[in-house]
């Protein structure tokens, strides 16, 4: 008995001392976050306004569209802009989520500068629900009033069970991630999934306090799969010599954005879908483990090295 009572204080100990080693300390850390609300200033003019607002935001008003179709996209769009004051108010609560990402990201690149914010209403156009390119980051927020929303009637549910507010900060993240190092010219499927594992493995670093499924868009019960079944999806791959596979099939059967894997069996209909992401994190954190390696010297770090050093092997877990 005294025995067992050991070895569960040991256990408890070292889960602490793990979670302590994995918080970093950032409130000394000062970024600066300026916000320009122009789904506001844009809503609420008129024709007479529109130049001068034009003036103030050129970036954001190309110079083929005719000033009719913008004050038409007013009228039109009206009701996105009033469901995302709703579930926005001033904003004040995505800001200091944004701030602490920022201040995690300067933590670990100290060179790094927190972009101005700018919030838009873009008619839903889910191919740029986050923009950034390092001065500006641009956030669209009819894209996260909430996964019941009416207005996403026409948007799958795999899809539309991300667009709620709680993701707009882990897109941020992963907007901001996916310019910090650059992809690899090879086609293997372990790189495309070493190198979502990147991003994944980063996020982690700058969300800390996010859990693991909101990383990975997942809901609770589609991430309890995959770590369910991690064993079964890697024997899959290896099975089927998917590894070190050239085929661009792979990409979506196992990385893209979809409603569910494509393993063609009939577990299909159970999975979600990206499991390649997953494998790739868990590849990386594998290899971070195992090697004492700055986040720098990793994003370096080609595909194929970061795989055959994680020696990574599926976690076998029981629920």
């Amino acid at each position: 008995m005294k025995l067992f009572f050991s070895v569960l204080i040991l256990i408890t100990c070292l889960s602490c001392a793990k979670k302590k080693q994995d918080k970093v300390d950032v409130s000394n850390i000062s970024v600066a976050v300026t916000l320009k609300p122009f789904h506001e200033a844009y809503f609420n003019t008129n024709s007479d306004e529109l130049p001068a607002l034009k003036k103030t935001y050129p970036y954001l008003f190309p110079a083929n569209t005719t000033d009719s179709i913008w004050l038409q996209k007013i009228v039109e769009e009206k009701p996105l802009f009033l469901a995302s004051q709703k579930v926005f108010g001033n904003f004040s609560n995505q800001l200091t989520d944004l701030e602490k990402l920022f201040k995690h990201i300067k933590y670990h690149h100290p060179s790094f500068t927190a972009p101005i914010v700018h919030t838009l209403i873009t008619g839903m156009d889910y191919d740029n629900k986050v923009l950034y390119n390092k001065k500006l980051l641009f956030i669209s927020l009819d894209l996260y009033l909430g996964e019941k929303s009416e207005f996403y009637e026409q948007f799958p549910l795999y899809l539309s069970k991300n667009f709620n507010k709680k993701k707009l900060v882990v897109d941020v993240a992963e907007a901001i991630t996916s310019t910090q190092f650059q992809p690899e010219n090879n086609r293997q499927f372990i790189a495309k999934m070493v190198s979502e594992g990147k991003k994944l493995f980063l996020m982690k670093k700058y969300l800390p306090e996010i859990s693991s499924h909101l990383l990975i868009g997942y809901t609770p019960k589609e991430f309890e799969w995959v770590e369910r079944n991690e064993t079964m999806i890697w024997k899959y791959f290896i099975d089927n010599k998917l590894i070190y596979s050239t085929n661009s099939d792979l990409h979506q059967r196992f990385i893209a954005t979809a409603p569910f894997s494509k393993f063609y069996l009939e577990i299909d209909n159970d999975s979600p879908g990206s499991v390649g992401k997953y494998l790739g994190w868990r590849v990386v954190e594998a290899y971070a483990k195992k090697n004492n390696v700055s986040i720098t010297a990793l994003l370096k770090t080609d595909a194929l090295t970061i795989f055959k050093k994680s020696n990574y092997k599926p976690q076998k877990r029981t629920f």
